[in-house]
């Protein structure tokens, strides 16, 4: 096996790319990865290690609750349709 994970519409080698997606989020709204737990109790040290450190696949429920905390919602849209 090769060690990464091939999927349909994305191919990563190294972290997913939700990870620069809230790394952006968190950079936009201008806020410390300490406010950050403060608002959605995901530990600050959990964000270095998205960001900076090991974790290559953050859990589903850990990524909601910091978009949850920043104002953000997930949409499942149908491909060629935009909400």
């Amino acid at each position: 096996m090769s060690g990464f994970v091939v999927y349909k519409s994305y191919s990563f080698k190294d972290k997913d790319p939700v990870i620069d997606r809230l790394r952006t989020m968190i950079a936009d709204e201008g806020v410390s990865y300490v406010e950050v737990e403060g608002r959605s109790g995901v530990r600050a040290q959990t964000l270095y290690n998205w960001f900076s450190g090991p974790t290559k696949r953050p859990q589903y429920a850990t990524i909601m609750a910091v978009a949850r905390a920043l104002d953000y919602e997930q949409r499942f849209v149908k491909k060629g349709r935009r909400a």
